[in-house]
């Protein structure tokens, strides 16, 4: 495996150890590791996010370009979307 020396602060240094000393991570490198992993899934879910949002606005510009336009309000469509689970 890949060894990699970095440079952290002190309040990340701090966070590893508390993290280790919690018994939650059995290393410094296991708590980065995980930390890296959230990273990862985080970006791949905002890139999931930023593919549908474009085809949702593929969409919307298609059906404007066509006429089709929507008689709701944007209040109307913002309180249908919180509603949501």
């Amino acid at each position: 495996m890949p060894t990699l020396n970095v440079s952290l602060t002190t309040e990340f240094a701090e966070f590893i150890d508390d993290a280790v000393a919690s018994g939650d991570y059995v290393s410094a490198s296991e708590v980065v590791r995980e930390a890296l992993r959230v990273l990862r899934d985080d970006k791949e879910g905002e890139a999931v996010k930023l593919a549908l949002l474009r085809n949702a606005i593929g969409i919307g510009l298609a059906q404007s370009e066509s006429g089709e336009f929507s008689e709701r309000s944007v209040q109307d469509i913002f309180a249908d979307a919180i509603d949501r689970p």
